[in-house]
Formats: structure tokens, sequence, C-alpha cells
């Protein structure tokens, strides 16, 4: 029945795509409110649980290729030449959104510090794949397409640690595992940037050769390389799998121009499969256990927590305003968010269920508001198709500049 319902909603996704592509009409927003409409505690064709395998499965190989496809589209000469505002959203809007969302959680919903900073560390990931006529738009200035992709890639892996960390306080474990912890991440770094770095070699010499019909299955092949080695040794399979992607863009330009519209057609398969799983975990029931401090708690996560946080985190980064509010807005939460969360709901910590009820609403809500709005926005970058009342704002604004500019000179002495 779960692949039947994938069929299913995948061919509608695909005869209304291009209706979706020019309108707030979201494919993600479509499968999800399917995996709702088709849960257990709905309509009960799919019996779908929060510890059902498929559920924890589908998530992190979802997460996995989207972090492989996210690296693919970057490399180390591209991250060092603009790395200054994906420092400034990670170095300080990272950190920040976990601690506004922390308070949040301890003052609206009464959570401990301890469950707080948990749940703080899960929904601060973001996730481009729900805005992604804003990521894609040829139109929208390249600094802020490099920014969000850099950040979303990179930060599932960061607030990894913190996650784990804030996890065992929950748990009250008197041993954090952090060595442990390091072994992981860093396993995950050498195995993502090593197994590529020997595959593209080997194709170097002169017995081998890929062909032209096989050449898109070579950065595959490289993927599930990584998936395999980094599953056997328990290392950082998101870190393995962004740093993998990097180093394919990096010493394998070809590979990656081969790969890469197949890449991005598998990931999407994977993150629309891993929407409907996690649609039927929702229903009508699940949502009113979430007292209604809990529902102020997801709307402030997402209308206050980021886009503070990015508003500290850009002062003096000279952004245009259109700039700076499209990467504050679009923080979604996603993939990662849900990977964390079932991870906090499968460690049995006595506040788990709870948290996850607040994680699932937030990222739900994020999932409808982000994905219905990436094309609107993404519309005030295209000079063709920018609203009449954001002309009128930009010109209003850059009269009230120029007014103020021969004030100023007037008071200068020559």
């Amino acid at each position: 029945m779960l692949l039947f319902a994938f069929a299913a909603v995948l061919l509608l996704a695909v005869l209304v795509s291009s209706l979706a592509h020019r309108t707030i009409l979201s494919t993600a927003v479509l499968f999800l409110v399917a995996g709702f409409l088709l849960g257990p505690e709905t309509t009960g064709v799919l019996d779908i649980t929060a510890d059902s395998p498929i559920v924890a499965t589908l998530a992190e190989l979802a997460l996995f290729t989207v972090l492989f496809t996210d690296g693919m589209r970057l490399g180390w000469a591209d991250l060092r030449s603009a790395w200054r505002l994906p420092g400034r959203a990670l170095g300080w809007g990272l950190p920040l959104t976990l601690v506004i969302t922390a308070l949040l959680a301890h003052y609206l919903v009464g959570l401990d510090w301890p469950e707080a900073l948990l749940i703080g560390a899960v929904l601060a990931p973001t996730d481009p794949v729900f805005a992604s006529a804003l990521v894609g738009n040829e139109r929208v200035p390249g600094r802020l397409r490099h920014l969000l992709n850099v950040e979303s890639g990179i930060n599932d892996g960061l607030a990894l640690p913190f996650v784990i960390l804030f996890l065992a306080v929950a748990a009250g474990s008197d041993d954090l595992h952090l060595t442990e912890l390091g072994t992981e991440l860093l396993l995950g770094v050498v195995i993502g940037v090593a197994v590529p770095w020997l595959a593209l070699r080997l194709e170097k010499l002169r017995f081998f050769s890929a062909s032209t019909q096989y050449e898109p299955l070579n950065a595959l092949a490289i993927g599930l390389l990584v998936l395999a080695l980094g599953t056997v040794t328990h290392a950082n399979l998101f870190l393995a799998a962004f740093a993998a992607g990097i180093t394919v863009a990096t010493f394998g330009e070809r590979q990656r121009e081969a790969f890469a519209h197949f890449g991005e057609l598998i990931a999407e398969l994977f993150k629309l499969a891993a929407l409907l799983v996690f649609g039927a975990l929702i229903s009508i029931g699940f949502l009113g256990e979430i007292s209604w401090p809990g529902w102020v708690f997801a709307v402030l996560a997402i209308v206050v927590a980021r886009p503070l946080a990015l508003a500290v985190s850009f002062l003096g980064a000279h952004l245009s305003r259109a700039e700076q509010f499209a990467a504050m807005w679009f923080g979604p939460k996603g993939f990662a968010s849900v990977v964390y969360g079932l991870l906090v709901l499968q460690a049995g910590i006595p506040a788990g269920d709870e948290i996850f009820h607040l994680v699932a609403l937030t990222i739900v809500l994020s999932i409808v508001a982000h994905s219905s709005t990436d094309v609107v926005v993404a519309r005030i970058f295209d000079p063709a198709t920018t609203p009449a009342w954001y002309e009128k704002l930009r010109q209003a604004s850059h009269d009230r500049r120029a007014r103020r500019t021969p004030d100023r000179n007037q008071h200068r002495r020559p």
C-alpha cells in the first residue's frame, strides 16, 4: 500500500508540477497532505507508526541524498571564495537560533533547560528543499543562493553534536561520550573525502574509462560506497555525504556535470517518499495533543527565532533589504530535524514524546509556510514579475536616501 500510495501521489505531483512552479502550490505540501489523509489515524490506508523502521530509514536516506547532491553544487574553491556570508549564518546564526528556540521552549512550553536546549538543537538546521523556487532561480542573486545552499548543507552536521550532547544530558547520562562523538564526526569527514578522491584517481588511470552511458552512475557508485562504509564503521553519515559531494565537485568536474540532473531526481524521490511517510505520522488527534502554548512555540520558532538570529548575524554585512529578508525568512525545517526528532523519540527520555510532537508541528508549519512562499519571494528578484507594491516601496526608500544625501553634504565644510 505504501508503494501504491507513493506512485499515485507521484503521478499527481508530476501532472501538476508545471503549475506548482508558477504558483504557491507545492509538491512538498501535496505529499505531506497525502500522508496525513492516508495515515493510520485518519483513513488507515497506511499502517505506519513513529517506531516503524521505514520511517527512520527513509528519513536518513533522504537526508543523505540531499546532502550529497547539495555538496555536489559546491567545490572547495567556491567555499573559500564566498565564505563570508555563510560563515556569519553558521558562526552566529546557528547558535543564536538554537538559544532563542530554547528560550521559547523553556518559557512558553515549560520544558526544563536540557530538553529546551535539545529541541533548540533539533530545530536549528535548515533545508533549502522547501525553498527550491528561490534557491534554483537564476535571477535570484548568486550570493543569496550560495548562502542558503552552503548554510543548509553544513548546519545539519554542525547541529548533530549538540543534539547528541543535549540528548545525553536530558537522559541523565554521566558519560556524554564526547570522544566517541568526535570519532564519528572525524570518520565521516575522512570517508567522505577519501572514497571520492580514490575513485576519481582510479578513473584517470589508462586502464579505466567510463562510457557516456555509465558516466552518471560514477557519482552514484561513489555515494553508495560512502553510505555503506559510513554505516559499517558507524561514521557520521551526514557529514560523510556532504564531504563526498564537495570532493566530487572539487576533483571531478566532469562527473559532477554528468550526475547533476540524475542526482537531483534521485534526491527528489527520496525526499517526497520521506514526506509521505512523515505526513502519515500526523493526524488530527496527534495535533490535538499539543497544548496552545505548543502551537505558539511552533509559530514563534519559525517567525522569530531564525529571523532574529540572522538579523543579528548580518549586521554590517551590506546585504540589500530583499536579500536579508529572504535569508531571514527561508530557514525551513526539513529532513535533518525529522531525523533528529526521531532520534529523540527513540531514545526514550521522559520528555521525548512531547519534544517529538513540538518538532513535528514546527516542521509541518514550516513546510507549508516556506514551500508556499518561495515562488512569491523569488519574484521580488525578477524584474519581469516583481509585485507593484514592492517596486513602490523600493522606489520610496531610494527617494528618501537621495533626499538625505544632499542634506548631509550641505553640512560639510568645503
